[in-house]
């Protein structure tokens, strides 16, 4: 390998080197990311004499559904996606209508990203709400099926779900848990942790929604170690000379 050649590597790895530990350290301290809530358990362990604490938070379970098109999905088929949510039915004359023109919204700023955010309608009627129903909507709204799911199953399971997985009773305190209608937009990650409720008709939350979405996507991933940063540039190095 000639002078030039190793100069050319060096400068290809140190740039890198140096943007990755100038976006960890600004990452951390100039954006304030969005917060997480609720969390499983937390353990004390004792390290060098010190107690330390790991929070477990909170992730979404995986939940079975049937959308507008029929077809059976899961939370898991959204692996990787950031997940916007709420909850409707469609003979509801007044807040319903309100969020879904607030939900197509939302879809149409983030066009042909369905391989990064989803937007998730599920229905609190599901026992009204049959796939037919579900489809009459989708096309009152002209609602996207690739980014837009509008959901229905069982009844039980999905009030389970809004109760203790997506805590809706705790974001809005005033919802009646035997019919839950809330006009909040649950914000979750890729790792289906929420990280955020908004109000589906407050234009200034819906903002604030809106500038959430792209944090989560560009948030780094914690559990990859700068060692496997360095080793992925160290590959691309000697293979693109």
């Amino acid at each position: 390998m000639n002078k030039k050649s190793f100069i050319a590597i060096i400068v290809a790895i140190l740039l890198p080197v140096t943007g990755y530990f100038l976006v960890s350290f600004y990452s951390t301290r100039a954006i304030d990311m969005p917060h997480r809530y609720f969390y499983d358990s937390v353990n004390v362990v004792e390290k060098d004499g010190k107690l330390t604490y790991d929070t477990a938070w909170h992730h979404v379970s995986n939940m079975h559904f049937t959308n507008q098109l029929g077809q059976q999905v899961s939370f898991d088929d959204l692996k990787g996606k950031i997940i916007v949510l709420d909850f409707f039915f469609t003979h509801c004359p007044t807040l319903c209508p309100k969020l879904a023109v607030a939900m197509k919204k939302l879809q149409n700023s983030f066009p042909n990203q369905d391989s990064i955010v989803q937007f998730v309608s599920i229905s609190i009627d599901p026992q009204h709400d049959s796939v037919a129903q579900l489809r009459k909507w989708a096309e009152k709204f002209n609602v996207d099926p690739d980014s837009w799911w509008l959901l229905t199953g069982n009844r039980d399971s999905i009030y389970n779900f809004a109760l203790h997985e997506i805590k809706a009773s705790v974001a809005d305190v005033g919802v009646d848990t035997a019919f839950i209608h809330t006009q909040k937009f649950f914000l979750l990650d890729k790792e289906r942790i929420v990280r955020g409720w908004f109000d589906g008709l407050d234009t200034v939350e819906q903002a604030k929604l809106v500038s959430d979405i792209p944090l989560l996507m560009l948030e780094k991933d914690r559990n990859r170690s700068f060692g496997e940063f360095f080793k992925g540039l160290l590959k691309g190095s000697t293979t693109n000379p």
